[in-house]
């Protein structure tokens, strides 16, 4: 299936009547058709969530759609669809739910006599600048209510798509209410078509980078995940470009594959590169115990191990060397406030 990166549907481990085809050499003349997207409008009930992770740089976060377009086969989101009822594999890429109403609850949420204003990270789950944003345009809705009510938000995107939006995100990053890190998994486009198939190319997202710089938005680079034997060794190359593109920080994280995507990802593995799809499998299970995935808080994103520790100490060398994460910074949170509610003068 041209232009997906899941080529399986994995079953759903909540439904015991689900059926899957994840093993396709044992089914004689195998072949689905790849029906186009579906939107599927639903009217949510909450949106914003607290994230209770130390591992991820956030305090909560909001997710306008569920499941995402883009196809990326590493995607640990992939495992949430299956709440919906879907399967992780192609369903998760073609059948896209979204929250029409995501900014009315929004404003319900921050109108909260007892909310204490943290920053909100957009796309703590899935793309908020995947192609559905392009139709519907709910991310910008979520930043005009921010904006109205000064509350900061961060946003990691691999979509251009984000640029539609610089004018709100350049009039936010002026008061510091608003970061974009930008997520570059690879400057090799062959690899990044087959690895992330409907996103946008790595020179896009550089530029991406240099115009929200220039437009005052506090920009990052986000490499993740490091892969060793398909993208690891590009890490000094994407920190390198990023920085001359005008990024300020970054950040990266190391392969796991949680759930249903060790199988979508073992499949396309060993279906797009044979010749060094074992040695790339083994060199992810020497990065977290022998297995593809640790749940452990403080290492599952980091990984352990020879490839791990390598990537971890590029990741600190090259940083510094590109002067990225060098200085202190903070979302302003002080700035909150309620339409119709006077600042604080203490």
């Amino acid at each position: 299936m041209k232009g997906r990166g899941a080529q399986i549907n994995t079953a759903n481990r909540f439904d015991k009547h689900s059926a899957s085809r994840e093993h396709i050499e044992s089914v004689d003349d195998w072949s689905e058709a790849d029906p186009v997207t579906k939107y599927i409008e639903q009217e949510g009930k909450a949106l914003v969530n607290k994230v209770d992770s130390p591992d991820v740089n956030m305090f909560y976060s909001m997710n306008p759609y569920q499941g995402c377009e883009h196809g990326c086969i590493y995607c640990y989101a992939r495992n949430s669809h299956e709440y919906w009822g879907y399967s992780a594999g192609v369903d998760f890429e073609r059948n896209i739910i979204v929250k029409k109403n995501a900014p009315e609850l929004l404003r319900k949420f921050l109108m909260r006599p007892s909310w204490e204003c943290k920053p909100i990270s957009i796309s703590g789950n899935t793309d908020c600048y995947q192609p559905a944003e392009k139709k519907y345009r709910i991310t910008r809705r979520l930043l005009e209510v921010c904006n109205e009510f000064n509350q900061p938000i961060g946003i990691i995107t691999k979509n251009a798509g984000v640029l539609r939006d610089k004018d709100i995100l350049s009039s936010m990053g002026e008061r510091n209410l608003a970061s974009v890190i930008v997520s570059i998994t690879s400057m090799d486009e062959s690899l990044r078509r087959a690895m992330e198939p409907r996103t946008t190319t790595a020179q896009q997202r550089l530029r991406v980078i240099k115009e929200l710089s220039d437009a005052g938005v506090r920009t990052g680079v986000m490499l993740g995940p490091m892969i060793p034997g398909l993208n690891d060794h590009e890490l000094p190359s994407i920190l390198e470009a990023a920085a001359e593109a005008g990024a300020k920080f970054s950040g990266y994280t190391f392969v796991r594959l949680n759930g249903a995507v060790k199988l979508i990802f073992h499949n396309w593995l060993y279906t797009t590169f044979p010749d060094r799809a074992d040695k790339v499998w083994h060199s992810i299970e020497d990065g977290h115990g022998g297995k593809v995935n640790d749940s452990r808080f403080g290492t599952r994103m980091r990984g352990e191990g020879k490839a791990a520790e390598m990537v971890r100490q590029q990741f600190k060398t090259f940083s510094k060397l590109y002067g990225l994460n060098q200085d202190r910074w903070e979302l302003d949170t002080d700035s909150f406030r309620k339409p119709g509610q006077q600042l604080s003068i203490f």
